[in-house]
């Protein structure tokens, strides 16, 4: 028997990382009693603070882009509005290109990427290299550069945002794994965890790559399901690089790898594995750093005996169509779903957290619309995008 509970309030929220603390905070600048809870001893400490923290625009997808965009505004005007330093540093993207194959899919992009808003332009070889000196040039065809996109630490900008919840009254409860969703009439009333039970009449899933086991606990089967990425971080040099780059020529053992220079001067980097690595075994493996090393030093030379720190792996909880499924639940009303956000979520939690609350505040304006269709829980779902 499930006890009365011990508070009630307008919201709960389950997860505390990329995306269900920021949209703590949306919504409780909205004027909402939020309550946030997590398995974790603190905030941000599963997948969050395994990401590498870049933060880009740059898709294929409209939605995606759209809400980064967004989440870009966030994170690159954090320190004047909040005070906070989360170190943004606005370095951009480069795709460059070697073959043939490569420049047709970017250039294929750029019209529907600059349609949503995207600054983004394809660059030859000879300005690639203005911008980025160290790229080897052999065979180089050119790229896209994005001067917009950039990066943050995912640890400073977590714990930014759960203060910045904290001062506006969200209650955060750690240690504290959700066992039961309480139904009532066979729509949300309460969370049951190891410790209480608190009601509430919304309950949003923000439960990254646990969001399937939520979503079971209200009898829901969630495509979401997590992938194992392996990244690493090298000491520090001299600062001689700017944007991320990304090279989307597939190898043996990757689908692309891309890497930037941090701030403090680590280079630090990861890898898409192909075929996907499922499940949640994060223990690093011998073969990450051989594979990658390779081909950052042949895409750019410097990047020779600079030596690796340490190297890590975390979880992306991916979707059929690399796509978030953010959106109310048919099923069960009051069941929110904000999860898939496919190793996205460091740079989409801040505006998917917007979306969630205007959902729940019913205040979407009409800019909403394509980008819940895209990211509905109900769509019909394709391939994966294309620069995923």
């Amino acid at each position: 028997m499930t006890a009365n509970p011990i508070s009630h309030y307008d919201v709960i929220i389950i997860g505390s990382g990329s995306t269900g603390t920021p949209t703590a905070l949306s919504m409780a600048k909205a004027g909402l009693k939020v309550l946030v809870l997590d398995r974790c001893p603190s905030v941000g400490q599963e997948s969050n603070k395994k990401a590498i923290g870049g933060i880009r625009a740059t898709h294929s997808d409209p939605a995606k882009i759209r809400l980064c965009l967004r989440s870009i505004e966030i994170f690159s005007t954090w320190k004047e509005t909040c005070g906070d330093d989360i170190e943004w540093y606005q370095g951009g993207y480069m795709y460059p290109v070697y073959r043939e194959a490569e420049e047709k899919t970017l250039k294929e992009l750029l019209a529907k990427q600059k349609a949503y808003g995207l600054n983004i332009d394809w660059l030859d070889a000879r300005q690639m290299l203005e911008v980025t000196p160290d790229l080897n040039p052999d065979h180089l065809l050119g790229g896209t550069f994005s001067p917009k996109d950039g990066s943050a630490s995912p640890l400073l900008a977590s714990h930014a945002f759960y203060h910045q919840a904290l001062l506006h009254g969200v209650e955060f409860r750690f240690n504290e794994p959700v066992e039961e969703i309480v139904l009532n009439g066979g729509r949300v009333a309460a969370v049951r965890t190891n410790h209480a039970t608190y009601g509430a009449d919304v309950v949003v899933n923000a439960a990254g790559a646990w969001a399937n086991e939520i979503g079971k606990l209200v009898g829901l089967d969630i495509p979401v399901h997590p992938d194992c990425h392996e990244a690493a971080i090298t000491e520090p040099v001299a600062h001689f690089l700017d944007p991320m780059i990304v090279d989307i020529r597939p190898a043996p053992g990757s689908a692309n790898y891309y890497f930037y220079q941090h701030l403090t001067g680590q280079i630090i980097f990861c890898i898409t594995p192909s075929p996907n690595i499922w499940g949640y075994d994060t223990r690093e493996t011998s073969s990450y750093l051989p594979m990658v090393s390779r081909r950052m030093v042949e895409i750019m030379p410097r990047l020779k005996n600079i030596r690796v720190r340490r190297t890590w792996r975390g979880l992306y909880p991916m979707t059929p169509d690399a796509t978030p499924i953010v959106g109310w639940s048919k099923e069960v009303p009051g069941f929110m779903l904000a999860v898939g956000l496919c190793g996205q979520g460091f740079m989409l939690g801040p505006s998917v957290g917007e979306l969630v609350s205007r959902l729940v505040t019913n205040q979407t304006v009409p800019e909403d619309a394509e980008t819940l269709e895209i990211v509905s829980p109900y769509r019909k779902f394709g391939g994966p995008e294309k620069l995923q």
